[in-house]
């Protein structure tokens, strides 16, 4: 029974599979046109599938897709966010190609018009939380009920997108998307990275010698490079990005392609890997195999981890990595001259207010007491009243010390954020200095297994050392519970009697899992399970006695998560120029407690 009923699935597939290829090479033209049908989509709503369908092929007929698809990836290598640029892709690939394949083919009109309803009725929610979803809410809204309404920002974007109809060229479609993306996703990006010309000015070999192809050959790399352009062209033309997928995928429970599968080769050269992308570690094979082992347990097993002061410091080769993290911290410095007189208010500020705190926290206090020093003018009280206290003693302030330590999410989610989060580290490490309060600033992030800690400056580092933090850049996942297990292990063998971690966080815990041959092959670290560890981490560490203290710069919609691990202590900040205030008052109230 259970063959007949594999059989029929099989053969349903097959079906769905033929009708989309079959619609996409007949809009096409092409019979020959290379295309993954998306099956899933088609269960989960068959008019999005089909509209999609429609539009790959009538981009492979009216366009390049190579020329676009290319240009994407030269984007993203620049340091565009995938995700993001992906859906504006897809908005104007749409806003393209449909007026044209709708005079030819009337009937694509009631496609779109029911694979619309079907996006707003599934999907409103999740699109309104984003510029591109937003934008992308306005077009359907125009073309359903000749009403787009919204922002004059997003009124813009979809005059941008009409103009698109009279398109000719791949060209004309590769300008709509840089423009968009720089004005209203990333406006810094141009500043940052540099415009169109400088993007397209990537060449394939730059591209091939991003790291990887010291780890692969290169006839393999070739074949990753071409697989990636060809994903990149099929997510161009459908209705969800990868992005949004996952986000579906994460509501509805683990997901196979979180699961990455490599082999022994690959595994063999992950050390040369790490060191070619995040700079040689600072400690011996010995020692990180065996904080490894230590920590790298429960839901962390077959996991790794890798300290290192970052590629700038101690680089393997000059790289694309080495690269654009030299022109990241180049940007950050910029940041922090060109705002020199407001960050050394600021650490004016943050210092004074240590100051003050570690001072009451010092100063001796005279009580009145029942023996100690006699007190003259209250002589007079004997015989005639109660006496009461006639003496007073010096009660000695609590003088413990103090360490503390800053560990900062450096993922990919971070990106859009990372050189005011750089500069307000900077402050918060420049107070802490001026006080001689011990300190370290670390970063976090994972990539494969391996979850990076980047170490900016030690705890005992002189004040010179603040300055590395400009070198903060972000990449890759982050395994949130991991990383802050590893910053406690490292505060726990601290002398000081207050040890205070500082956590700046998104509230998205979220790591792919490497499937090595042998593993245990743990669960795939999102969502509740990822929330529900990182909790986990922080309560262990305050049982022992260490404050923490959780500072949230995410999404409104990751604030429940970030509740959930960080619990009373945690700090909301819409704007990022407020971590160093936020944890400067913290500070200021467990010195005075």
């Amino acid at each position: 029974m259970q063959k007949e009923n594999d059989l029929q699935m099989l053969d349903r597939q097959m079906e769905i599979e033929n009708r989309i290829r079959n619609l996409a090479w007949t809009v096409s033209g092409d019979y020959s046109l290379e295309m993954k049908p998306d099956v899933e989509a088609f269960l989960k709503d068959k008019n999005i599938a089909l509209y999609d369908a429609i539009k790959q092929g009538a981009f492979a007929y009216y366009y390049n897709m190579n020329d676009l698809s290319l240009y994407l990836m030269k984007k993203m290598y620049c340091g565009a966010e995938e995700g993001p640029l992906m859906s504006i892709a897809q908005l104007c690939v749409d806003a393209a190609v449909y007026p044209k394949i709708v005079k030819e083919r009337p009937g694509v009109k009631k496609v779109r018009t029911d694979a619309f309803e079907a996006l707003l009725d599934h999907d409103y929610a999740r699109m309104a939380q984003s510029f591109p979803g937003r934008v992308k809410i306005a077009v359907i809204r125009e073309y359903l009920y000749q009403n787009g309404g919204g922002e004059k920002s997003i009124s813009d974007v979809v005059k941008a997108l009409d103009a698109l109809g009279e398109s000719q060229e791949t060209m004309d479609i590769i300008r709509a998307v840089d423009h968009i993306y720089n004005t209203g996703q990333d406006g810094s990006f141009e500043r940052r990275h540099g415009d169109l010309e400088a993007v397209l000015s990537v060449e394939l070999e730059e591209l091939m010698e991003s790291g990887w192809q010291e780890v692969f050959q290169k006839e393999m790399m070739e074949e990753l490079l071409a697989e990636y352009l060809e994903e990149i062209g099929r997510q161009t033309t459908s209705m969800t990005s990868s992005m949004e997928k996952e986000e579906t995928q994460e509501k509805n429970g683990p997901g196979k392609q979180r699961v990455l599968v490599i082999d022994d080769e690959a595994i063999a050269k992950m050390q040369s890997y790490m060191e070619l992308n995040f700079g040689r570690g600072y400690l011996s094979e010995a020692e990180s195999k065996k904080i490894t082992q230590r920590l790298c347990r429960g839901a962390h097993a077959d996991c790794s981890l890798y300290y290192t002061e970052g590629i700038l410091e101690n680089p393997v080769l000059s790289n694309a990595q080495y690269v654009n993290a030299k022109r990241q911290a180049q940007f950050n410095r910029k940041l922090y001259q060109n705002s020199s007189n407001t960050v050394r208010h600021n650490i004016e500020i943050m210092t004074d207010s240590l100051k003050r705190s570690l001072i009451l926290r010092t100063q001796n206090e005279e009580v009145p007491s029942e023996y100690g020093r006699i007190v003259p003018n209250r002589l007079w009280r004997v015989g005639r009243t109660d006496p009461g206290k006639l003496f007073e003693r010096m009660i000695r302030q609590d003088s413990t010390d103090f360490v503390v330590e800053i560990l900062i999410d450096a993922s990919g989610s971070q990106r859009d954020r990372q050189t005011m989060v750089a500069l307000q580290a900077v402050i918060i490490s420049q107070a802490l200095s001026n006080v001689q309060i011990p300190h370290r600033v670390m970063s976090f992030c994972t990539f494969w297994d391996y979850t990076v800690m980047q170490r900016f400056r030690d705890y005992d580092d002189p004040r010179e050392a603040d300055m590395k933090i400009l070198n903060y850049t972000t990449s890759a996942n982050n395994r949130d519970g991991l990383a802050i297990r590893a910053a406690g292990d490292s505060l726990k063998q601290r002398m000081e009697e207050n040890k205070i971690l500082i956590v700046l966080s998104d509230g998205r815990p979220n790591d792919i899992v490497v499937n090595r041959p042998g593993s245990r092959n743990p669960n795939p670290y999102f969502g509740d399970y990822a929330v529900k560890d990182t909790a986990q981490e922080i309560r262990m560490l305050r049982n022992e006695g260490i404050y923490i203290l959780g500072v949230f710069a995410g999404l409104e919609q990751d604030l429940e998560a970030e509740k959930k691990i960080f619990g009373k202590d945690f700090a909301y900040i819409r704007d990022i120029r407020n971590f160093s205030n936020v944890v400067s008052k913290y500070l200021q109230r467990l010195l005075k407690d």
